[in-house]
């Protein structure tokens, strides 16, 4: 199901800039939605004061940092990216979820440490995202909660015991990593199953894992099954890598321009999915380096004369999809992404606002039952919507480089997860 806001509610355009050529440009890339919010919940959690450096600084991390403040831990700001976290009793509380998966999905488990009863509540869109498979898990659990989607209210009374809980973890990978960070303050620890289908986002919760083993949590692994042991999370140093993401339209510029776009502080050993645009964009005709740069590396990625099509499974790595999408609008031949029917459960339905979107601009995209059919044709300018989807937008900002009169609406929807985009964008095509 699409989104669809008030039609009485007039939200601004955004003149998408038409590249005239081709676009060299290097960036610095703010820190990872994904790293913050895990980090931040684990801070949280600890036993000891953390500090997190290089924090992303977007409506998502700060709706995660407003809410932990809501629950009674201390976060301060030291620097406008650096925090201390101090962790102490929860509360009870009130959380604003916004339209953050990560905040809905990873602090309700946190709750049920709460001294007393929290509730939660989010945009309008935020209340027909999946929710049902947690907090079916929590009630499992033996924490209360009153309701199955937005709003609800979670109260535990006193620390869970634990357990085993079974999950249908198909619509989204962060039931389970919602589950995983805040495991080892169950009394017995937490064993997590998943029951469903074919488990997306698998860089997810590799992710999660990692960080849990990094602040000196047990974990056992096997397929789909993770025994986390009860124990102290501890606190510690952590340092935000940059959002590799949302890296990725700014990368696909150079791909549909033929110039060349250089990200600083490209991570060599990582567990975000974005570092699958890597091998996408090879395979889609793009030259691309890892550059040695003092003690890191910088990524470099050149566009070619004419971008094929790819045909790939995408479902762990399911938040790339706008982005080659757009790439795929803009192809020489057909291309077709599949492994991605948990999409139409986030923001927006991902699968059918691309379709209409590519398809209101003269493109040929046909909704698939897992996935998308993209063959090329010859686009036009025209009104873009972001249905309040952060990627939604910036996969328009990526054909507007190639079409004259992409129009985005509201383009500041990605402040969700990079405040000002729309500024570095139009520096860049500048």
């Amino acid at each position: 199901m699409v989104f669809v806001s008030d039609s009485s509610i007039s939200l601004p355009i955004w003149d998408a800039p038409r590249a005239r050529g081709p676009i060299v440009s290097d960036l610095a890339i703010p820190g990872s939605k994904s790293i913050t919010n895990r980090a931040l919940i684990l801070a949280a959690l600890a036993s000891t004061p953390s500090t997190i450096i290089d924090v992303l600084r977007s409506r998502d991390t700060d709706l995660m940092t407003d809410g932990l403040r809501s629950l009674g831990i201390t976060i301060t700001e030291e620097a406008v990216d650096r925090y201390r976290v101090e962790p102490g009793q929860l509360s009870a509380g009130s959380v604003e979820c916004g339209l953050a998966g990560t905040v809905m999905r990873f602090l309700p488990p946190v709750a049920a440490f709460a001294d007393g009863p929290v509730h939660f509540d989010g945009d309008p869109q935020a209340r027909v995202r999946p929710m049902t498979s947690i907090l079916d898990a929590l009630r499992s659990l033996g924490v209360e909660v009153d309701n199955n989607n937005l709003p609800f209210t979670v109260n535990a009374g006193e620390v869970p015991e634990g357990g085993v809980v079974e999950i249908d973890a198909s619509g989204s990978s962060q039931f389970v990593s919602g589950l995983l960070l805040s495991a080892p303050r169950f009394k017995n620890g937490v064993t997590v199953k998943h029951v469903g289908g074919r488990l997306p986002s698998m860089p997810h919760i590799e992710m999660t894992v990692d960080m849990l083993r990094s602040a000196g949590i047990e974990i056992e692994e096997s397929e789909n099954q993770w025994v986390v042991h009860p124990g102290e999370i501890l606190g510690r140093t952590w340092r935000i890598e940059p959002d590799l993401s949302n890296a990725t339209p700014f990368l696909a510029a150079a791909a549909v321009t033929g110039g060349t776009i250089k990200i600083n502080h490209w991570p060599i050993k990582t567990t975000q999915p974005g570092d699958a645009i890597r091998s996408i964009l090879e395979r889609m005709g793009c030259e691309v380096e890892l550059v040695a740069q003092g003690e890191g590396y910088d990524l470099s990625v050149t566009g070619p004369v004419a971008l094929k099509g790819i045909e790939i499974d995408m479902s762990d790595i399911g938040e790339l999809t706008p982005t080659v999408a757009a790439l795929a609008a803009l192809a020489s031949t057909e291309s077709r992404l599949t492994g991605i029917a948990h999409l139409r459960g986030h923001e927006t339905d991902r699968l059918a606002a691309l379709t209409a979107e590519i398809n209101k601009l003269g493109g040929k995209c046909t909704e698939l039952k897992d996935g998308l059919l993209i063959e090329p044709a010859s686009l036009h300018g025209g009104v873009w919507h972001s249905y309040a989807d952060h990627r939604m937008a910036t996969a328009g900002a990526i054909i507007g480089l190639a079409v004259d009169g992409v129009q985005v609406e509201d383009i500041k929807t990605t402040s969700k997860t990079f405040p000002g985009f729309e500024n570095v964008w139009e520096e860049m095509v500048g």
